[in-house]
């Protein structure tokens, strides 16, 4: 199958994405630039919706023409494994196959600060991942989870859409479930979760109230949540939380958020200095008394100014680590 031979060039090259579309040559993602397999010829859309239906089951080839797009993951054993979004456009079927590195890359190697570690011990509390897509959420949130197996005796329950990284038991025992394999969907997932003695419950992405007004329970109720968001600026992840909620519940929420709240850490990409690989930057807000006392008065906006003189409880901004990887000539 021509699939497999490109998936297994892709791990060779170190290619972030491979991209297929028919009457097009098969596309490598490698650091955001786009090359070309011209040795491999052009799909004609029969033949790559034929190859990718081969990459599906029964039941995500029928979700898949209902809904016209769908998120899976493929495991090639030999190879590796692949997340993959498949959707229709004009020119018929698309696939994105994102390769998910089978081994996790250390805290250091991800130059993500050891503080975050500090709180892996928590039994309580709310641990925000942020960023857009293509930034490395999940392989920090799965780091994360990783220490805690190899280091605290817990009961860590997953929800993933689709499973990326495969967890092995360690100290803490754990159980990786996906949304439409083994739940229906987010919120009825971290609904049940707090009743099957968990003690971690990692949430792939918070995409709506009832998920978010869920994990906040569970983030009281001696459960540790790590999970991750699709914003960008650590104050800016404070204001969308409390923005989804109605207006009556808000002054609750922000309570509730001033006490659960951990960290909130806000990642993106940027190309190295020789442009043959990617560095992970990142601005970090721990939520210490000052930190608490704003959010609960809603004094949203002097985050920023407590992130820059934060440096006594390891909080940084942005453009703070941007100048230090810059003057490690890391970027």
């Amino acid at each position: 199958m021509k699939i497999a031979k490109i998936l297994k060039e892709s791990i060779e090259k170190w290619a972030s994405d491979a991209i297929l579309t028919a009457w097009t040559f098969p596309i490598l993602k490698i650091n955001w630039d786009i090359h070309y397999l011209q040795d491999y010829g052009k799909y004609t859309d029969e033949e790559l919706r034929e190859e990718v239906f081969s990459t599906m089951t029964e039941r995500q080839k029928k979700e898949f023409l209902e809904k016209m797009e769908l998120d899976y993951s493929i495991d090639l054993k030999w190879y590796s494994r692949f997340r993959v979004n498949a959707f229709f456009s004009k020119n018929g079927v698309w696939t994105v196959f994102r390769w998910i590195k089978t081994k996790l890359p250390s805290f250091e190697e991800l130059f993500l600060p050891k503080k975050l570690l500090d709180f892996a011990w928590r039994k309580s509390g709310l641990l925000l991942i942020t960023g857009w897509v293509w930034s490395w959420k999940s392989t920090t949130m799965s780091a994360l989870i990783n220490h805690i197996i190899q280091n605290y005796s817990r009961h860590i329950i997953t929800v993933e859409d689709p499973i990326e990284y495969v967890f092995e038991n360690g100290k803490s025992v754990v159980e990786q479930r996906e949304i439409w394999t083994s739940t229906k969907s987010f919120d009825s997932w971290v609904k049940y979760a707090l009743r099957q003695a968990s003690d971690v419950i990692m949430i792939w992405e918070m995409r709506d109230l009832e998920t978010f007004r869920l994990a906040l329970r569970a983030a009281e109720t001696w459960n540790l949540v790590i999970a991750t968001l699709h914003t960008s600026g650590t104050a800016s992840t404070i204001s969308r939380v409390i923005d989804m909620f109605p207006w009556e519940e808000k002054d609750y929420i922000r309570a509730q958020l001033s006490v659960s709240l951990l960290w909130v850490i806000w990642q993106q990409l940027i190309k190295s200095k020789d442009w043959k690989s990617r560095i992970l930057s990142t601005e970090l807000l721990v939520n210490n008394s000052s930190i608490s006392n704003m959010i609960r008065k809603w004094d949203i906006h002097q985050i920023p100014g407590a992130l820059e003189t934060g440096w006594k409880d390891w909080m940084y901004t942005m453009q703070h680590n941007l100048e230090r990887l810059r003057e490690a000539w890391l970027i």
